[in-house]
């Protein structure tokens, strides 16, 4: 037998290989909540996206997809017509209610009054949209 075969048995003395696996072993499966989270927090202030893939445990480039993901899917959803909103105080229901929604969009405010008719609502946010 040559010194380059493939040897299953070391000889006395001779310095053996050990490889130590970390990490669960198996794959992992991320709920949609906690992908959202997780992705939410690399864009946070301050954190870079390796610290946080490394907090999670995952690979700087499986985080880069879910973010690729979450976007592709946020921009699906605005062509879906939904937009993200905003609350800056609490509706507060009740009689008298002069509470009113306001629409900022293409450089335009539009400030929907409680009550108004959602038809009317749909054809002004249409029209704004169709600016230039």
């Amino acid at each position: 037998m040559s010194d380059s075969e493939h040897k299953h048995v070391s000889k006395a003395g001779e310095a053996q290989r050990l490889e130590i696996f970390t990490g669960s072993g198996r794959r992992r499966r991320w709920s949609a909540e906690a992908k959202a989270r997780i992705v939410a927090e690399s864009y946070t202030d301050g954190r870079t996206v390796s610290g946080v893939a490394r907090r999670h445990g995952l690979t700087v480039q499986q985080l880069f997809t879910w973010r690729r993901q979450l976007r592709g899917a946020a921009a699906e959803t605005r062509l879906a017509g939904f937009v993200p909103v905003a609350v800056e105080r609490p509706l507060i229901v009740g009689g008298g209610d002069t509470t009113s929604v306001v629409i900022e969009m293409v450089g335009a405010v539009v400030r929907v009054p409680a009550g108004a008719a959602p038809a009317t609502v749909a054809t002004v946010v249409q029209a704004l949209r169709s600016l230039p």
